[in-house]
């Protein structure tokens, strides 16, 4: 099997744009150049292992998604959470639920912002 390093460069794209971040963002949660960043996602370069998990931590996915575009189990790699509080039971759920319902529309779009903010950074040490 092939590596398509085009295809694995537009998943990190996309992955980068759903979290909201730059590319310049991105490069410095990874600690690599945008430069580098910007020849990944155009797939004008293969990573190295190392860089490769790096990557894959910081925006959420697995490896299986990155390289070939699909997980073993999507359901633990999916990103639209819609409706994600309507399923919850637990107390500390319904606590984030019930802030989120005091929330305008403007704030609601700065907690989505600020979340996306600090994911990749969450477990990062």
């Amino acid at each position: 099997m092939e590596i398509d390093n085009k295809a694995i460069g537009q998943r990190i794209r996309e992955e980068r744009e759903n979290l909201g971040l730059s590319r310049e963002e991105f490069a410095e949660i990874i600690e690599l150049s945008d430069y580098y960043v910007g020849q990944l996602e155009r797939g004008e370069r293969q990573m190295s292992l190392p860089v490769l998990v790096k990557v894959a931590n910081c925006l959420h996915v697995s490896l299986d998604y990155l390289i070939f575009g699909k997980t073993a189990n999507d359901a633990y790699y999916v990103h639209d959470v819609r409706n994600i509080y309507e399923a919850c039971d637990s107390d500390k759920d319904m606590e984030i639920n019930s802030l989120l319902n005091k929330c305008s529309p403007k704030e609601l779009e700065l907690v989505k912002k600020l979340i996306k903010t600090i994911l990749p950074y969450i477990g990062k040490n």
